[in-house]
C-alpha cells in the first residue's frame, strides 16, 4: 500500500466552497459557548480539516486553530507552515493567521487568542501530549476535550458531505466489480492486493487506506491484511477495502467471494449473514437507537445459532476518518438523526475455517437510510 498523505490529489477537489467552512466555524463557537467552554484549540487532523480544510501535518512545532466562545477565531502557526496553509479556507473565510517563529512564545499566543480569563478550555482528540501539557500549565487550567463540540458538528454529514461519500461509495464499488476476476486458485493474497490497490488509485482514490485479502483460515481473523497464503480452490475470501476520495472522505467496504465450489454450510451461514446485514440496514431511520441497529443483525445470527460467530460491533461512523462517531455497538443508545452515516457490517468468523463479512456505509435519510455502496451482497462466484 501507498504511504500515508492527507493531502487530496491535485487533479481532484481539494475542499468545499469557503460557504461550507465559514458556517462550520461559527458553529464549533455557538457550540462551545452553549457547551461552558471559554474556546476550543484545534491541532491538526480530521477535526482541523472539517473546519477550515487544512492539510497540514503535528510537529513538535505547535499549529492551531483557536475558536473563542466569544471574539474572532485565529490560527497559531509556524512560519514554516504558512506555504501548507496556503489551500485551506482559511483567507477566504477571514481567519488571521499569527505566524511565529522559533523562540517566539507561541503558546503565549494560543492564550491571548482565547481571549481574558479562559477559565475553561477544550482541544481536539489529535492534541499531542507535547502542546496540551504546556498549554494547560501556561493557562493554568486542566484542560478539557473537544470531543463534545466536535463529534456533535462532524456527525452529521452536510449536502457537500454527503455527495462526497456518495462518490467514494461508488468509487469502492467499482472495484469491488473487478475482484472476481483477480480472486484465483494459485495466486496469493498479496497479489490480490496489488491489483486492488491500483484500481482503487484508478478509481479515484488518494490511496488504499487499508487492504483486506483474508482468504481461507485468514477470513476468521476481522483485522487480517494480507499474506503470502495462496488461494485454494474452494476458499472463502473476505475482501474489506477502502480509503479516501478528495476533498478527503472515505469509502469502506467488504464483500465476501468463494473461490470454486462452497460446502453448503457455508454457503447457509453466508446467506444467513446477509439477511442480518439486511435487516440492520432496514432498521435504520431517524429517531432508531444506534444500539437497536446493531440488535436487528445481532438477532438475526443468534436466531440461526450464529450469536456466537459474531464478535465485533455492527459499524462505525465514516467521513474524514474512517473510524468515527456514531458506533452502532450495543449499550449507544445514541438516537439517529438525518444526516448520520456509518456502516453496516456484521461478520461470523470460525477460528481454523474461514470468515465472512458484508459492509455497506449508510446515511441516514428523512424516512430511512441511503446506501453508497451497491454492489452485490451475498456471496459471489469468483475464480
Amino acid at each position: 500500500m501507498t504511504a500515508p498523505d492527507d493531502r487530496p490529489s491535485p487533479s481532484s477537489p481539494q475542499r468545499f466552497p469557503a460557504s461550507v467552512y465559514a458556517d462550520r466555524v461559527a458553529r464549533a463557537a455557538a457550540l462551545a459557548a452553549a457547551a461552558g467552554l471559554s474556546g476550543i484549540v484545534v491541532t491538526p487532523g480530521p477535526d482541523l480539516r472539517y473546519l477550515v480544510g487544512a492539510h497540514i501535518d503535528t510537529f513538535e512545532r505547535i499549529s492551531a486553530l483557536v475558536i473563542p466562545a466569544e471574539g474572532d477565531p485565529a490560527v497559531v502557526a509556524p512560519r514554516m507552515e504558512l506555504a501548507a496553509l496556503r489551500d485551506s479556507a482559511l483567507t477566504e473565510i477571514g481567519v488571521p493567521i499569527r505566524d511565529w517563529v522559533d523562540g517566539d512564545d507561541t503558546y503565549g499566543m494560543i492564550v491571548e487568542a482565547l481571549g481574558d480569563g479562559a477559565a475553561r478550555v477544550g482541544v481536539s482528540d489529535a492534541m499531542p501530549a507535547l502542546h496540551s501539557v504546556p498549554l494547560g500549565d501556561r493557562l493554568g487550567i486542566r484542560l478539557e476535550l473537544a470531543t463534545g463540540v466536535l463529534r456533535e458538528l462532524r456527525m452529521i454529514k452536510d449536502a457537500s458531505e454527503i455527495e462526497a461519500l456518495r462518490r467514494a461509495g461508488a468509487a469502492i464499488d467499482a472495484v469491488h466489480r473487478q475482484v472476481p476476476g483477480w480472486l484465483k486458485a494459485g495466486r496469493t493474497e498479496g497479489e490480490i492486493a496489488a491489483d486492488i490497490e491500483s484500481a482503487m488509485l484508478a478509481a479515484g482514490h488518494t490511496r488504499a487506506e487499508f487492504i483486506i485479502v483474508g482468504s481461507g483460515p485468514n477470513g476468521a481473523d476481522p483485522h487480517h491484511e494480507v499474506s503470502d497464503r495462496v488461494i485454494e480452490d474452494g476458499d472463502i475470501v473476505v475482501v474489506d477495502i477502502g480509503g479516501p476520495v478528495a476533498p478527503g472522505y472515505n469509502s469502506d467496504c467488504t464483500r465476501t467471494y468463494v473461490v470454486g465450489d462452497v460446502d453448503g454450510q457455508a454457503a447457509h451461514k453466508i446467506e444467513v449473514l446477509r439477511q442480518a446485514q439486511q435487516a440492520a440496514v432496514d432498521a435504520v431511520r431517524p429517531g432508531a437507537t444506534a444500539e437497536s441497529i446493531d440488535a436487528a443483525a445481532r438477532d438475526v445470527l443468534a436466531a440461526a445459532g450464529l450469536a456466537d460467530a459474531f464478535v465485533h460491533r455492527t459499524g462505525h461512523g465514516i467521513g474524514l476518518s474512517v473510524h468515527e462517531e456514531p458506533y452502532i455497538v450495543a449499550g449507544n443508545d445514541l438516537v439517529l438523526r438525518e444526516g448520520m452515516a456509518f456502516s453496516i457490517e456484521p461478520g461470523i468468523y470460525f477460528p481454523g475455517g474461514w470468515g465472512a463479512r458484508i459492509e455497506d456505509i449508510v446515511i441516514v435519510t428523512a424516512d430511512g437510510c441511503e446506501s453508497v455502496n451497491n454492489t452485490q451482497h451475498g456471496l459471489t462466484q469468483a475464480g
